[in-house]
């Protein structure tokens, strides 16, 4: 919403792609400040900000382009899709996760249709292209829901189980050396490090179910699985060897 404001402010193309590249290079460092002492992983949370700062790069070419939806005109609304497609794709993950845990998420989720609804409004002024953009997206939103393998049917979730219970040698060095999944296409497994010790951070679906394994000072191997419990209401991690 910001990077809009910012474009329809702008004199040039040129002027609005450093304006939004300046003013992400400065906020999302911010953003990840702020959070800091309210996250259980601290300073740690910086391991993230270099996929940010890619995006941040591309902020540039997006401002430039993005300036053209100053036109007002089929062009506008062309450029302008992505954008509501992606907070269309956000507010379904959000509604997904504020359905499953009331109300997580649930003021997010209010946050990109209000967003949607007001770039429509404030960017394209023909009602033709108005209505086109909102009948897009209401019918994207259709096929997320029906589609998605985490969607509304299969909701996302991200668990994190702490690895001294599992055995491992505080100070050891642990890998992640292969994942697999059975009925998701989504899943991941990351390990985060905490002075001598590691989290492991689980990324899955309610309906899958992962296995992967981890390498203890490339030496040793040992074969975990994990899924998401109904019954117990939690993911479940398990040591298998």
């Amino acid at each position: 919403l910001f990077g809009v404001i910012i474009i329809q402010n702008s004199k040039s193309p040129l002027d609005s792609a450093l304006k939004c590249f300046v003013f992400f290079l400065i906020s999302q460092p911010l953003v990840y400040l702020i959070q800091v002492p309210f996250s259980w992983m601290s300073w740690s949370l910086f391991k993230y900000y270099k996929y940010w700062f890619i995006f941040t790069l591309l902020t540039f070419p997006m401002g430039f382009v993005g300036y053209y939806t100053k036109k007002k005109n089929v062009l506008s609304m062309i450029i302008l899709l992505p954008m509501l497609l992606f907070l269309m794709y956000l507010a379904g993950g959000y509604l997904s996760s504020a359905l499953e845990n009331f109300p997580n998420h649930i003021l997010s989720f209010i946050a990109c249709i209000i967003f949607i609804i007001i770039m429509i409004l404030n960017i394209l002024e023909d009602k033709i292209l108005r209505i086109i953009s909102f009948i897009v997206v209401i019918i994207s939103f259709i096929i997320y829901i029906l589609l998605s393998n985490n969607g509304i049917t299969n909701p996302q979730y991200e668990a994190y189980k702490t690895i001294d219970n599992y055995g491992f040698t505080r100070g050891s060095k642990l890998e992640v050396t292969s994942f697999s999944a059975v009925n998701s296409s989504n899943g991941d497994v990351v390990l985060i490090e905490n002075g001598d010790t590691y989290t492991f951070k689980l990324i899955g679906s309610r309906k899958g179910k992962y296995y992967f394994t981890i390498t203890e000072n490339d030496t040793k191997e040992y074969d975990f699985e994990y899924y998401y419990s109904q019954k117990r209401n939690e993911v479940v991690l398990r040591k298998k060897n």
